[in-house]
């Protein structure tokens, strides 16, 4: 597991290309049969990925959060971003199909990954959060979620959002988690653009071709920067930087949130006027 450490706006300013990328950006999560994790110290979030092919994998972290199971303090969001899988929480198996979700609450000691074709592996994208109680598991099935319908083609930003640990869907302590789907022809996410001065966000760009590349923007609303992306990688999100991008074609992307509170609209929005 990587950590990332906090980092105050005003550093961000003198930071070159590849600092700003080596701070906030995280280009490998799903690699055949390992696990990928990042703990940044941004309210102590940790993402990744865990791609089980030939081998089943667990999460084995102890010293790192000195506590003697990975789950003891913390609850899980998991969405399967690849083929067909099994997670089995404490003996109990959760058929995972391309797009499930689940919902781990804490407690849960043993977590067991594994694919159902290591030909075509599952890839079990994870965000994790300190938990102060004890909410049931829950399987998420995208087909159930109705979403929420946002932006026009006129903007380039049509999409579809769907909620996965959200109050509509399951009680958590401070994790938020969803997906996010751009229509054919549209481009950008989240514009005009917000910040949420009470949570962190970390999102995760994927369904892109391999030349295709996510302009992604952050920093502070008068003094922006970005980072380009490719499939399958990470930003993070402090509570005080805008968080939206912009394409070379459409793709989807997943955002984890977590912090004060759990009120999905709690953002600040920000004018055009007043990005530079």
């Amino acid at each position: 597991m990587e950590t990332r450490y906090a980092h105050h706006p005003d550093d961000m300013k003198k930071y070159t290309t590849e600092e700003l990328r080596k701070h906030f950006l995280v280009e490998t999560l799903f690699e055949a049969d390992q696990v990928h994790l990042t703990y940044t110290h941004v309210d102590r979030m940790i993402f990744g990925g865990v791609t089980p092919a030939k081998e089943e994998l667990t999460i084995k972290l102890d010293k790192e959060l000195g506590v003697n199971y990975f789950l003891e303090r913390r609850e899980m969001g998991v969405i399967n971003i690849g083929g067909d899988g099994v997670i089995t929480l404490d003996g109990t198996e959760y058929d995972m199909q391309r797009r499930d979700g689940l919902y781990v609450g804490r407690g849960v000691k043993e977590v067991l990954f594994r694919s159902k074709d290591a030909n075509n592996p599952a890839k079990f994208y994870i965000n994790s959060t300190p938990a102060h109680h004890t909410y049931p598991t829950v399987k998420i099935d995208i087909n159930q979620i109705d979403p929420l319908q946002a932006g026009a083609p006129g903007t380039l930003n049509e999409r579809k959002i769907y909620q996965y640990v959200h109050p509509n869907v399951c009680e958590s302590c401070q994790l938020q988690m969803g997906l996010t789907m751009l229509s054919p022809g549209s481009v950008w996410n989240t514009m005009p653009c917000h910040t949420h001065e009470r949570r962190m966000e970390v999102y995760l760009y994927f369904d892109m071709e391999p030349d295709t590349r996510v302009f992604h923007f952050m920093g502070k609303p008068e003094e922006t920067r970005h980072l380009i992306m490719s499939n399958e990688q990470a930003a993070i999100s402090p509570s005080w930087s805008i968080h939206t991008g912009t394409a070379t074609s459409n793709y989807t992307f997943i955002w984890g949130m977590c912090g004060e509170n759990i009120t999905y609209h709690d953002m600040d929005h920000v004018k055009m006027s007043e990005l530079r």
